[in-house]
């Protein structure tokens, strides 16, 4: 009998078909692209963990190599960080890193005691939150009473309400309107991820009996955007409102 017919067969394992993700990614994505995009993940990653305060993507993209895809690269880092300890979270149009939600129990020895807000400061909070830009004569005819100076006060310090503009009537009252560190604080990417009405009935802060005519106003899309009857703070109206010092002219 010859040598072939006593040679036993090997077996071997045919590897898995890779995966359609896998062969569609390989198929646009060029290896010298993905390099770049590693890159470009560990140096926005650099960039945030050295920021004392969330980066937003238009800092990102002044500082990354020109080209980057930001909105791939920090998919991709937010990926890698999605089961860590510590995450990578979006505030408004900014990035940074947080401790995971369900491991903030570890951080309570050490977290600074803070003072709760007043209810008189959480109902004009929520006012400006929901109805942004908003004026103090406005947040007194939304609640009915009188709002005094010390509750923009608090909330101004807390930095989760800012001063943003003056509205077009006579007396160009001020507006008022929310913060990235109110998102940050509240774990909100944006505005518009605010609680709706039925969240708020299921989680007992609304009666079940509201006015049928009763409706949640809608948070603008771009905080930042002045609305048509707004104008932007000069340097005159930051002085005059004590938020700029003085400038001082030679005579």
């Amino acid at each position: 009998m010859s040598e072939r017919a006593n040679a036993s067969v090997i077996p071997f394992k045919v590897e898995d078909e890779p995966d359609d993700d896998m062969a569609e990614q390989g198929s646009i994505e060029n290896p010298a692209e993905r390099l770049q995009l590693s890159e470009a993940v560990r140096m926005a990653e650099a960039i945030i963990f050295a920021s004392a305060e969330p980066v937003s993507e238009k800092q990102l993209a002044a500082r990354l190599p020109e080209g980057v895809n930001i909105a791939a690269a920090m998919a991709d880092l937010q990926e890698i960080y999605a089961k860590r300890g510590v995450n990578l979270v979006r505030v408004g149009d900014a990035w940074a890193f947080r401790t995971a939600g369900d491991l903030a129990f570890l951080m309570s020895r050490d977290s600074v005691q803070q003072r709760k807000l007043s209810r008189a400061a959480l109902e004009v909070l929520a006012i400006i939150a929901y109805h942004q830009p908003v004026t103090r004569a406005e947040i007194e005819d939304i609640r009915g009473v009188e709002t005094s100076k010390g509750t923009l006060d608090t909330l101004l310090e807390t930095e989760w309400v800012r001063m943003r503009g003056r509205r077009r009537t006579p007396g160009r009252p001020v507006t008022y309107g929310t913060t990235d560190a109110f998102l940050d604080h509240f774990a909100l990417e944006e505005i518009r991820d605010l609680p709706g009405m039925e969240e708020l009935k299921g989680a007992g802060l609304l009666s079940t009996r509201m006015p049928a005519n009763f409706s949640m106003p809608v948070p603008p899309a771009d905080p930042d955007a002045l609305a048509e009857d707004e104008d932007a703070l000069t340097d005159i109206d930051l002085e005059e409102l004590g938020l700029l010092t003085p400038r001082v002219t030679e005579e």
